[in-house]
């Protein structure tokens, strides 16, 4: 289901990124979250913000599982 995190949560096991309060999310049923829609990550070369389609969107067109979880 698509949320917006109330509070950081760590860190995306997909992008690596932190999971920031207000971040649009998917929580899977497994309660794992992720970044969902549309996701500004910084740059470190330039530092500079880029978007790009949410994490677990890119992971499901080739996967049906949870990254963490495969088996479930």
């Amino acid at each position: 289901s698509e949320d917006v995190l109330s509070k950081d949560a760590g860190e995306c096991a997909i992008c690596l990124e932190e999971l920031q309060q207000g971040d649009t999310i998917a929580r899977l049923p497994c309660l794992c979250i992720y970044h969902k829609g549309q996701v500004f990550l910084r740059m470190h070369i330039k530092f500079e913000k880029v978007a790009f389609v949410g994490c677990i969107d890119e992971w499901f067109e080739v996967n049906r599982s949870c990254p963490e979880h495969p088996s479930d």
